[in-house]
């Protein structure tokens, strides 16, 4: 088997099967993008000189791509998925490694760009490939297994980052050189490695919004929503209330991904067990408890374990993932992909800026109306049937359904 080999997914043998691919390229990524994200704030003082106002514009770059998202289904027509998922991942390692090489603003708006470029394009088609590779009855357990795949990258990379940067006195340069060549390499043998895997469902190369699909619109706003304010606003809090130092917070980092290793897979086992609806009820309530918890926390040690729960929560998102998975037109799934990227990332426009207002006034507040946004997400949850399938994609179809059904 050679890497022009072209194969059914179900032919797949040894080493070179679907899940595999998918778990080496994620794990390619989180290597670049820990890399990238763990020097990111003493690379932007240090080495480019920024202020506030720089790291503000950084950051906002750093969201286009990802609002930008769904142009990956105009690129199915000069590449299929796979390949495109491997030059993305290529070119998320490429912005990494020569970061180092440009400091000065506009260096790093230029390489940021091209990281995040590569970062959400490569993010988008792992979602689509996962939904289309992985079968239905699997697909919560194996999901669970790719995010620990990436967690055990993301230690992996915040340990050798730490580990040479205290013994070897190593500079920026090298260690984005490090990370992001290391990503590059790992894109090749993903290139090289494995077989082209056959599509079982040709997909559709157009944009569209389904109706049905509604729900999962919604909920994929929400989870977006909330992303922003634990990204944005929760790190913020240890830091600016608590006091947390640079190894304090890198502490937390690599404790989040130890526990995100530990319990994404057994996270997908229980959505097996009890369905997308119990698992998104459950997690919907945790967030309003943990984002209340947020607001009046007093405690820096309450506080990092809240932070710990809160990070756990984006596990439980695979339910999001297998719903649309079980609901959804197989040929669908690659446009919608970038579609509901693109939905999730539009709060990631407004929020950072919007709530940053409010942070300056009454800090509780930001947390109060994120658990406000949870209780949307609840309630939106609810809508959930035990059985989704086409056809029964939320409980409001299946009454329209039977409203419209001659009585007997």
């Amino acid at each position: 088997m050679n890497r022009h080999t072209e194969i059914n997914l179900g032919d797949a043998t040894g080493w070179r099967t679907p899940v595999n691919l998918l778990i080496l390229m994620v794990a390619a990524n989180a290597i670049a993008f820990s890399t990238w994200s763990a020097l990111l704030n003493n690379f932007a003082i240090e080495g480019a000189a920024f202020s506030g106002k720089e790291i503000g514009i950084l950051q906002s770059i750093r969201e286009i791509p990802g609002f930008l998202a769904f142009t990956a289904v105009f690129m199915y027509f000069v590449w299929r998925e796979q390949t495109f998922a491997v030059l993305s991942l290529a070119l998320c390692g490429l912005g990494t490694a020569i970061t180092g090489f440009f400091p000065t603003a506009m260096g790093f708006y230029i390489t940021t760009f091209i990281m995040s470029v590569g970062f959400h394009y490569f993010e988008t088609v792992q979602q689509s490939l996962s939904l289309q590779w992985l079968p239905k009855s699997e697909a919560p357990r194996q999901l669970g297994r790719i995010i620990a795949a990436g967690s055990f990258a993301t230690i992996a990379a915040y340990a050798l980052i730490f580990v040479t940067w205290k013994l070897l006195h190593l500079d920026f340069s090298s260690v984005y050189l490090a990370g992001g060549g290391a990503t590059v390499l790992l894109a090749l043998v993903a290139w090289i490695g494995f077989p082209k895997f056959r599509e079982a469902v040709p997909q559709r190369k157009h944009l569209f919004m389904r109706k049905r699909y509604w729900l999962y619109y919604a909920l994929t706003f929400m989870s977006g929503a909330r992303r922003q304010i634990f990204i944005v606003f929760a790190g913020f809090m240890m830091v600016e209330k608590f006091g947390f130092t640079v190894a304090a917070i890198t502490g937390l980092f690599l404790a989040n991904a130890v526990f995100n290793m530990w319990i994404a897979p057994k996270i997908g086992d229980l959505i097996i067990r009890l369905g997308e609806r119990r698992m998104l009820v459950l997690e919907y309530i945790g967030l309003i408890g943990v984002f209340v918890a947020y607001a009046f926390v007093e405690t820096p040690w309450i506080a990092a374990s809240l932070y710990l729960i809160d990070h756990a929560f984006f596990a439980m998102a695979i339910a999001q993932k297998t719903y649309f998975q079980k609901i959804a037109d197989p040929a669908d799934m690659a446009p919608t992909a970038g579609v509901a990227f693109t939905i999730n990332h539009i709060a990631a426009v407004v929020i950072p800026v919007l709530f940053g207002l409010i942070w300056l006034t009454h800090p509780s507040w930001v947390f109060l109306i994120g658990a406000g946004m949870a209780a949307v997400s609840l309630a939106l949850s609810l809508l959930i049937p035990r059985d989704p399938h086409e056809g029964n994609e939320t409980l409001l179809s299946k009454s329209a359904t039977a409203a419209a059904a001659p009585a007997e």
